[in-house]
């Protein structure tokens, strides 16, 4: 076993605790979570892979080294699609009325209904292009990073962006949610309220699909994932930004448009009341201290592990 963690990154480290956390959540509520052995096997499977892709990594070259570097972007998807099912076996009760009188102390009102003052066809679009992108800023970040050859940030951004991604499913877990687009407004007519032109439909249909809403829902509100309260759209987005800068990427200044756009996104758009970007913010700031101390901890167990080995 020490052999095997000698190997590890922190990144490994934080998606095999996870992961493990995941399977004993799978096990614990398995009464209410039918498909609980298919999700059992497919973590087996992860853990397997993270094992065997860092001994290659460190014994067999660069195609295993790149392997090791990205395979982290096919463990959010799966963590989520797990979070799906698990958050309301967990926690069966949904706090938007909750965040809803938050937001109106704070505001003196509903921010999306404000936002609607604003809306039009061609920003929608943009907002919409804008929020879709989500999953691909922190990829233009490491990919960048990586044809610097800046391994130790390109690491550090990928140990950070993870554990964020974590972070927020517990906020998931402790404060379910499904959003304004639900609650404050009729989803049904949502692209009539707030048509874009071109690309705006197929990348609604997407984000529903990708939320367990299926094209023929009769009821997306139950459909929908549990998944506002943090927004981890706004959470990861400033971890891009912030790390963008601090590692001075020559993308820094285009993941600053589009991942400021992005936040604006989540409201105009509905998909979140401003206390979930609010505590977002909080999650990003707490991210960025857990990841530097786990990232230092994690560096002198693996050199302990080395001279056991």
């Amino acid at each position: 076993m020490k052999r095997i963690l000698a190997d590890y990154t922190g990144i490994d480290f934080v998606n095999t605790v996870f992961f493990l956390l995941l399977s004993v959540g799978m096990l614990l509520f398995a009464s209410r979570i039918p498909q609980w052995p298919v999700f059992l096997a497919l973590n087996a499977a992860v853990l397997i892979a993270i094992a065997m892709l860092a001994r290659f990594a460190a014994s067999r070259g660069h195609i295993w080294n790149l392997l090791h570097g990205f395979y982290m972007m096919l463990c959010i998807p799966i963590a989520f699609r797990e979070m799906y099912y698990l958050v309301p076996a967990i926690h069966p009760v949904d706090y938007d009325q909750a965040l809803i009188r938050i937001d109106r102390m704070l505001f003196g009102g509903d921010p999306t209904h404000w936002m609607m003052h604003l809306r039009h066809p061609l920003l929608t679009e943009l907002l919409q292009i804008a929020y879709g992108s989500f999953y691909l800023l922190p990829l233009i970040l490491a990919v960048d990073l990586y044809r610097m050859k800046r391994m130790r940030a390109f690491k550090t951004v990928f140990l950070t962006v993870i554990l964020g991604f974590y972070l927020s499913y517990f906020g998931y877990i402790a404060v379910p949610g499904i959003g304004p687009r639900f609650t404050l407004h009729d989803f049904g007519t949502k692209d009539v309220e707030l048509p874009g032109l071109l690309l705006t439909p197929a990348l609604r249909a997407y984000t529903n699909t990708g939320e367990g809403i299926p094209p023929d829902s009769s009821d997306p509100a139950a459909d929908v994932q549990r998944d506002v309260f943090p927004s981890g759209h706004t959470q990861i987005t400033l971890l891009v930004m912030v790390l963008a800068f601090r590692y001075r990427s020559r993308t820094r200044w285009f993941l600053l448009g589009i991942g400021s756009a992005l936040i604006v996104a989540t409201v105009y758009l509905r998909y979140h009341y401003v206390i979930d970007l609010l505590a977002g913010t909080l999650f990003a700031i707490l991210t960025l201290q857990v990841a530097s101390l786990l990232d230092s901890w994690w560096d002198r167990r693996r050199k302990q592990f080395f001279r056991l080995s």
